[in-house]
C-alpha cells in the first residue's frame, strides 16, 4: 500500500510540475510572439522580465527548480516503471499497447533538456554576463536586435525547429496525461484533453514560426 502511495504521489508532483511548466510556456510564448508583431513591445516585456526583482529573485529560481524537478522526477519515473513492468520487452507489443508519443517521453523529455542547455547558453547566461559580470548600463532597447540577432544561423534554427518538434510529441502525451495523473476527472475530461492536444501542437508551432520568421528578417550589420 505504501509502494502505491508513493507511486502515486511521485506521478502526482510530476503532473503539477508539467502544468506549471505549461502555464511558463505559455507566457514565454506570448512575450516571445511580440518580437513578430510589435517590437517595440518585446522590448518592454523583455525589459520588464530581466529587470524586475521580484520576476529575478523568486519567479526564475522557481522556475529554474521546476524545470529541473520534472525532469528529475520523468527520469524516475521511467526507471520505477520499466523495473516494475511485469511484461518484458521481448512480448512488448509496442504501438499495440500505448502511442508513440507516451513509450517515448523520457526520449523527446532528454532532447528538449538538451534543447534547454541551448536556450540557456544563447540567451540567460549572456544576460546574465551583460547585467553582472559585465555591468553594462541598462538598454531598454537591446532585446529585439540581440535576438534576432540570435536567430541568423541556419544551423541554430534547425536546431530550434527540431527541439519544437519533439516539445508537441512531448506535450501531445504529457499535458493531456496531467490533467488524469492530478484525478481531474469530470464532465470536462473531454474538452481538456482536446485543448491539451491543440495547445501541443499550436504552441510548439509558433515557436517555430517566430525562430522562422527571424531567421527571414535580419536586421543589417
Amino acid at each position: 500500500m505504501g509502494m502505491i502511495s508513493s507511486s502515486i504521489a511521485r506521478k502526482v508532483a510530476m503532473a503539477l510540475s508539467g502544468l506549471f511548466l505549461v502555464f511558463f510556456l505559455g507566457q514565454h510564448f506570448t512575450i516571445n510572439l511580440t518580437s513578430v508583431v510589435a517590437p517595440d513591445t518585446f522590448n518592454s516585456w523583455s525589459h520588464f522580465m530581466g529587470t524586475n526583482g521580484l520576476v529575478q529573485g523568486v519567479l526564475q529560481p522557481i522556475l529554474i527548480f521546476g524545470v529541473v524537478f520534472h525532469f528529475v522526477m520523468g527520469f524516475i519515473l521511467e526507471i520505477k516503471n520499466r523495473n516494475a513492468r511485469a511484461v518484458k520487452y521481448a512480448s512488448y507489443k509496442g504501438g499495440a499497447n500505448a502511442s508513440w508519443a507516451s513509450r517515448n517521453m523520457i526520449i523527446s523529455g532528454l532532447v528538449i533538456l538538451a534543447f534547454l542547455g541551448l536556450h540557456f547558453y544563447d540567451f540567460w547566461i549572456p544576460e546574465m554576463i551583460h547585467k553582472y559580470v559585465e555591468s553594462h548600463p541598462e538598454d531598454p532597447t537591446r532585446y529585439y536586435a540581440e535576438t534576432v540577432h540570435k536567430f541568423e544561423s541556419p544551423v541554430r534554427v534547425g536546431l530550434y525547429v527540431i527541439s519544437f518538434v519533439l516539445l508537441a510529441i512531448h506535450l501531445w502525451h504529457g499535458f493531456a496525461s496531467s490533467f488524469q495523473s492530478v484525478g481531474f476527472n469530470n464532465k470536462y475530461s473531454t474538452a481538456l484533453t482536446k485543448f491539451a492536444k491543440v495547445y501541443a501542437i499550436a504552441i510548439p508551432l509558433g515557436f517555430i514560426f517566430i525562430a522562422v520568421y527571424l531567421h527571414l528578417n535580419q536586421i543589417p550589420h
